[in-house]
């Protein structure tokens, strides 16, 4: 009988959506399995079509997506594979999304606004998830928003002792580049035992992805200033805070953050910024002519890959962070 599986032995099947399997191989071969071969193509009218080459009856399935741009295409796609294990009799199914699509959508701002965050947790609950594994999200309240267990990961481990190889912190202020960023930049202060100063800005109500920097709170001056931030979207925001660092006297400025979502105008205004370095993980792709010379690119792999480890064996995914069992 060497060889065959028992009936109710566990079994671990990893899967991967089109949008980056660079990085669903990269934590494959720390894992030491294979990816499952999959058949996913778009129709003419562009729906999406999805098959698994294997049995997966009574696995347990792992589907990573890192939903980049198209978001919306890959947020299908990644249901649309959950719903085929459903159907295909997978045991537990654990969407992995390292980037949660729609993350910053999870509060009404004003009347007659979706939270569509919650929408994303409802949507993979009713495709047959049974647990949602994610890094950094922007707000913490989304964990709540999924029927069953999420796993979230912090990058903060990963990023500070890059950070920390590298440079003296004993010259360096850690800064929030606005309030809302507050809370990561204290545990980054904590983390690297670093004094913490904060960006005072407002955004223009009327203007999507427009900001006011307005003054800096906390001694900067003659320091390396690490501004630290969740992901870097269009670098508006954290440019203009490296600007008023430097203005203020600051010896140089470095940016860390987990999500390089990097839209539109982005890379140039980080190309032409006064940023010494710009720190990222590996959560979403980076394509070629997206990167500039001050860009550092960290993997997220490992910690995914130890996360997924932890889940299968039943054991502790807050352990990863000096948590307890």
């Amino acid at each position: 009988m060497t060889g065959v599986k028992k009936p109710n032995e566990k079994h671990l099947m990893l899967f991967t959506g089109r949008a980056y399997p660079e990085l669903a191989r990269e934590v494959a071969d720390l894992m030491d399995v294979e990816i499952v071969p999959t058949r996913a193509l778009n129709y003419a009218n562009s729906e999406i079509y999805v098959r698994f080459e294997e049995s997966v009856r009574g696995c347990d399935a792992y589907v990573i997506q890192s939903h980049a741009a198209p978001v919306n295409e890959w947020v299908m796609e990644q249901l649309i594979m959950v719903d085929a294990l459903k159907r295909a009799s997978a045991k537990r199914i654990t969407v992995v999304a390292p980037f949660y699509p729609y993350a910053r959508q999870d509060k009404k701002h004003a009347g007659r606004e979706p939270i569509s965050a919650r929408l994303i947790a409802d949507l993979f609950r009713v495709a047959g998830a049974n647990r949602i594994m994610s890094v950094d999200l922007h707000a913490a309240q989304i964990q709540g928003f999924f029927d069953g267990p999420v796993d979230h990961l912090w990058a903060l481990p990963v990023l500070s002792n890059y950070v920390e190889e590298k440079y003296d912190t004993a010259e360096m202020t850690v800064v929030s580049p606005d309030a809302g960023r507050v809370r990561l930049a204290d545990m980054w202060s904590d983390r690297l035992n670093a004094p913490l100063a904060i960006i005072h800005k407002r955004r223009d109500p009327n203007v999507a992805n427009t900001v006011v920097v307005h003054e800096v709170v906390g001694e900067v001056e003659g320091r390396v200033c690490l501004l630290v931030d969740d992901m870097i979207d269009t670098a508006g925001t954290i440019c203009q805070a490296a600007e008023a660092l430097m203005a203020r006297g600051a010896k140089s400025v470095l940016a860390a953050a987990t999500h390089p979502v990097l839209s539109g105008p982005a890379v140039e205004r980080l190309r032409a910024s006064a940023f010494q370095e710009v720190i990222v993980t590996n959560t979403l792709p980076i394509p070629p002519e997206r990167q500039f010379e001050t860009l550092t690119v960290l993997s997220i792999a490992p910690l995914i890959a130890r996360a997924i480890h932890e889940v299968f064996e039943d054991g502790s995914v807050t352990s990863l962070f000096g948590g307890n069992a």
